[in-house]
């Protein structure tokens, strides 16, 4: 049984079922009391903004502050509707993903993957949605700081919460279930195996998925405020425009890979997600060349973002090398585990260590080399400028522009 795109995946086991329901009312529980105490909290720090930010109020009321105040609403608000959205189709997905396994690894993992991906398109497009209108209404670059605030409020609860629940219902599961009572590891029959799944779900999924969307924000405000200034001191007008058109092809290219992620019968699933990781960088690479020559955009900040795109890569496959177990590290860590535990900590502290030096490097050589690219790629006119409140000469705005 294969799952196709747009072909619904059957659940027909009334246990899987069940317990699938209890997960999905747990969490939703769980959610809606998180949400309710966050919100709270996000309307007191709604209120500390409009009347300290930009400026008191009490020094003259002024309509920034307001603007400010529903940007942080706002982020609060996509945040969490991200998060919901996603914990609504893992629930979902979960069970039938259990059901599918009956058959093979192959409908378990079309099932697993496409439900999971749902979380990823929902940050991602909740993410651009968001910060695309507040930009729009308000035309402002302070009001996605503040959007970029309030996602940042909701996906430190959220993360923090979502994580202390599994992690005490999980060492709940454990000492009472198999420790005094004897049961199997995530067996059914102790509750504490329902409010650990659920853990899982609200940490991993809603949690995550909130923290997820909190990097999203906060790296596209940051492109947005630099662009937004160079927009105002350069020859070279389409910065913010580059940074949204770059960010829609990037989840269309995310849309388009996911869509063609395969397995076989009795194929590797980390094949299948490397496969489709690959596939969408060459889709995204395309569509952003295209998008640069025909809207003329710059193709120095073209070759900048795909540098970076191909260090994520490598960072993926530098992380797989390192905990795949078909690879020798695992092996060798599993080896050192028959001497002691001294040695199976020291191996994997080691191994730790050392996976980061391939992104250390990665990252080193392609900040230089994007720098160098769009070191001198816009000519500046007038004699000073001001960047960010500082008054400097062409020469230096040039430089301080990368």
């Amino acid at each position: 049984m294969a799952l196709s795109v747009g072909e619904k995946q059957p659940q027909e086991n009334e246990t899987i079922e069940r317990i699938a329901q209890l997960i999905q009312d747990g969490a939703r529980a769980f959610l809606g009391r998180q949400y309710g105490l966050l919100f709270r909290f996000a309307g007191l720090v709604a209120v500390i903004i409009f009347l300290l930010l930009p400026e008191p109020v009490w020094k003259g009321l002024s309509i920034q502050n307001m603007f400010m105040a529903f940007s942080y609403i706002a982020g609060t608000l996509f945040s969490a509707f991200a998060g919901k959205i996603g914990i609504e189709v893992a629930t979902i997905a979960n069970g039938r993903c259990a059901y599918a396994a009956r058959d093979g690894i192959k409908p378990a993992f079309m099932t697993g993957f496409r439900g999971g991906a749902v979380m990823g398109m929902a940050v991602v497009g909740a993410c651009n949605l968001g910060v695309c209108l507040v930009y729009m209404l308000l035309a402002d670059p302070q009001a996605v700081l503040c959007f970029s605030f309030g996602a940042s409020s909701l996906a430190l609860f959220a993360k923090v919460g979502g994580g202390i629940f599994t992690k005490t219902a999980d060492i709940a599961a454990d000492l009472t279930g198999k420790v005094e009572l004897g049961i199997p590891e995530d067996d059914p029959r102790n509750p504490a195996v329902i409010a650990d799944n659920v853990g899982d779900n609200v940490g991993d999924v809603a949690g995550m998925g909130a923290d997820l969307f909190d990097s999203n924000v906060a790296s596209l405000a940051a492109a947005i405020v630099i662009a937004a200034s160079l927009d105002r001191v350069s020859s070279f007008h389409s910065n913010v425009a580059t940074v949204f058109c770059y960010a829609g092809l990037g989840l269309l290219a995310s849309i388009l890979g996911v869509m063609t992620a395969r397995i076989g019968k009795n194929g590797n699933p980390t094949r299948a997600l490397n496969s489709s990781t690959y596939v969408t960088t060459g889709i995204y690479t395309v569509l952003t060349a295209l998008a640069t020559y025909i809207f003329n955009f710059r193709f120095e900040i073209w070759a900048a973002c795909i540098l970076g795109l191909l260090v994520g890569v490598i960072i993926g496959i530098t992380t797989d090398y390192f905990t795949d177990d078909s690879k020798s590290p695992v092996h060798n860590v599993a080896h050192a585990s028959h001497t002691g535990p001294a040695f199976t900590i020291l191996s994997e502290i080691s191994y730790g260590f050392l996976s980061t030096m391939p992104a250390m490097i990665g990252t080193g050589i392609s900040t230089l080399i994007s720098y160098r690219l769009c070191e001198n790629i816009d000519p500046l006119y007038g004699s000073e400028y001001a960047l960010f409140g500082i008054s400097m000469q062409p020469s230096e705005c040039c430089r301080s522009s990368v």
